[in-house]
């Protein structure tokens, strides 16, 4: 007979302060919760009787390493209220902005949070020692993202650019030149990290997930598309309250979405990867093939190595945007201000990121409803370290809480904890 208890008393802001608990009892998994403890935001009550055109800077200031999705899901849904359409080179110049965002936020993950744990470092301040030049690289390349994040958004932490119908400003042509070369050296950058991470070890733990995005008929998905997964749903964006539910669970102050009639699924790389793998670029297939991937991947560990070929299809994106791009006329669509419900969902790095917003005639907002993605993924966190817990409860303590801390990792928490943010208490009866 083996009983254990595993405690984690405090996750460094992964989306939130939380903690683990992982309950062993005659060589099964009892109990596990992603225990939530951080006190209620409240950004929805606070943009009740806010203005439209305020939603978006609100919105950025959930999250200082995804504002762009953020504003991106705040402005579809506003425009979905007013009936505003979005084409042309404004079009063009959000999934522009995208790409910046993608590029900054998975360098980040994949160098400073993920990679430590496979090259067996406590931390990348470590790491560097023995690897100097994969974190100057890592640095470069959240620096260039966060350029084009600045060249299109007015600034690299919470843009200022964005409004309701498209930009304030858009770029010239020379602007956007100018950061050519730079997005050059980063894709070759970005190429070689998937083959760096390609070569690191990962568990066996192979999950049949239902996977959920994004799908867009012409493009990888960031802005726009269907929301589908792999077992048969295919809806449109105000279709989703019909379909996914949140749910109060007494260990988390953060609710848990499920899919109705379903339960859990995955979003994120993984999930757009599965989904969307035919839109990927052939550069990108191919070096997917390379890394042993196939057209969908069911590890979850597996993660940095799809998150380092968004970063190649991010950098080919940006060049292929800015090598078309001619300024446009106006900066933005005329908004006619209506009553309305407006729905909205892009692609965050982390997955996909619901907003919903009813306004009257005036343009206040009289309801918001937001569903972030480390939401949305609670319930299938749990469900892998249940189930790993299950295959490798023998394995000894050092390494059950090194690879505890990657199983939640894969799903790329707040770039601001600390690399380390898991203490692992294992109590043998």
């Amino acid at each position: 007979m083996k009983n254990k208890t595993i405690k984690v008393d405090y996750l460094a802001r992964v989306e939130g302060e939380g903690a683990l608990f992982v309950k062993i009892k005659n060589n099964e998994v009892a109990d596990v919760k992603l225990r939530i403890f951080e006190p209620p935001r409240f950004f929805e009550a606070f943009l009740r009787g806010r203005k439209y055109f305020e939603a978006p800077d609100i919105t950025a200031r959930i999250c200082g390493i995804c504002p762009v999705a953020y504003q991106m899901s705040s402005v579809h849904a506003m425009e979905s209220a007013f009936g505003v359409k979005i084409n042309g080179q404004v079009r063009s110049l959000r999934r522009l902005l995208y790409c910046g965002e993608w590029i900054e936020s998975h360098a980040l993950h994949i160098y400073m949070l993920h990679a430590p744990d496979f090259l067996g470092y406590e931390d990348v301040i470590q790491m560097a020692k023995d690897h100097p030049e994969a974190v100057k690289k890592a640095l470069e390349l959240k620096k260039i993202g966060n350029e084009l994040v600045t060249l299109i958004g007015g600034r690299e932490i919470h843009p200022i650019n964005v409004r309701v119908g498209g930009f304030y400003r858009t770029p010239a042509k020379a602007e956007l030149n100018a950061i050519n070369e730079r997005l050059k050296w980063a894709l070759e950058a970005a190429c070689a990290t998937v083959k760096l991470v390609a070569s690191f070890p990962f568990p066996e733990f192979e999950q049949d997930y239902e996977f959920v995005a994004l799908r867009h008929p012409d493009e990888y998905p960031y802005n726009e598309g269907r929301l589908v997964s792999n077992k048969g749903l295919n809806i449109g964006i105000n279709e989703y309250e019909r379909n996914f539910a949140e749910e109060h669970v007494e260990h988390s102050n953060s609710l848990h979405s499920v899919h109705i009639g379903h339960g859990n699924y995955f979003t994120g790389p993984l999930a757009r990867y599965s989904l969307n793998f035919d839109k990927l670029t052939p550069l990108c297939q191919q070096l997917s093939k390379e890394a042993g991937l196939g057209t969908t991947c069911n590890n979850p560990f597996k993660s940095i190595v799809v998150r380092a070929i968004e970063t190649v299809y991010a950098c080919q994106e940006a060049l292929r945007i800015i090598a078309q791009y001619e300024a446009p006329e106006r900066p933005f669509v005329p908004v006619e201000v209506k009553a309305g419900t407006g729905y909205g969902c892009t692609e965050a790095p982390r997955g996909i990121l619901y907003h919903r917003y009813r306004v009257d005639d005036q343009g206040v907002i009289k309801d918001a409803k937001i569903v972030p993605p480390t939401s949305q993924n609670q319930k299938t966190i749990e469900q892998d370290l249940r189930r790993y817990v299950t295959i490798y409860m023998d394995q000894p303590k050092d390494k059950l809480t090194w690879q505890c801390e990657q199983a939640i990792r894969n799903y790329d928490p707040c770039i601001s904890c600390a690399t380390h943010f898991m203490r692992l208490e294992i109590e043998r009866e």
